[in-house]
């Protein structure tokens, strides 16, 4: 896949933010990460945390959360409702390649739709940003698109042989299952299968 600049990606995300409704912003965690939310405990960094609603569902269940995004606008939206609900998150403005640079170490890192948006160097820097972050047995928890969605709008499909291959060392797949990624629905160029894009959900373990 060819190398886009940052600067192209700050662009092309700021545009979704600034429409009335990015796609993926529905309002609520994606349903993989409810069902798997006893896993996920501890110091949780949200990587790619948008507007904050994964990052402040898993601060109201007890969880130490972080939440990094590279822009600042679904940062400060993600601030507000912090306020408005009374919960403590410490969001950080960051380019997600470089986490493990943060002086802190986590129990689990959660990804919604972050892996999927990187080509293949920037996949790698990013895996290997977060093995610095992560304490051994600690877990990544990370929804991306699959192959199996048709098409070829809208993020990066990744394939299963692409998630193993890119945790293949240092880290052990616990589980990989087929899964959705719900979408804003009637947005132009963000029309996916009904019932959601098909995706992946993997939890990883630091080895």
């Amino acid at each position: 896949m060819t190398h886009r600049s940052p600067d192209g990606d700050r662009e092309r995300f700021s545009g979704y933010y600034a429409a009335p409704k990015a796609p993926w912003d529905i309002g609520r965690p994606q349903r993989a990460f409810i069902e798997a939310g006893d896993a996920i405990h501890g110091r949780v960094l949200d990587s790619g945390c948008g507007t904050g609603d994964l990052a402040l569902w898993l601060a109201g269940r007890g969880c130490t959360v972080t939440g990094v995004d590279f822009l600042e606008a679904p940062l400060a939206a993600a601030r507000v409702k912090a306020a408005e609900r009374g919960l403590a998150v410490n969001f950080l403005q960051m380019d997600a390649r470089a986490i493990g640079e943060i002086p802190e170490r986590f129990d689990a890192v959660t990804d919604c739709g972050l892996f999927h948006v990187f080509d293949d160097a920037g996949r790698a820097a990013y895996v290997a940003a977060l093995g610095r972050l992560l304490e051994p047995g600690a877990r990544v928890f990370l929804l991306c698109f699959s192959t199996a969605e048709p098409g070829t709008h809208g993020p990066r499909r990744v394939s299963e042989e692409e998630l193993r291959a890119a945790f293949a060392s240092g880290w052990g797949v616990e589980s990989l299952e087929p899964s959705r990624f719900e979408v804003v629905p009637h947005i132009p160029g963000a029309e996916f299968t009904p019932g959601g894009a098909r995706a992946w959900f993997a939890t990883i373990r630091r080895a």
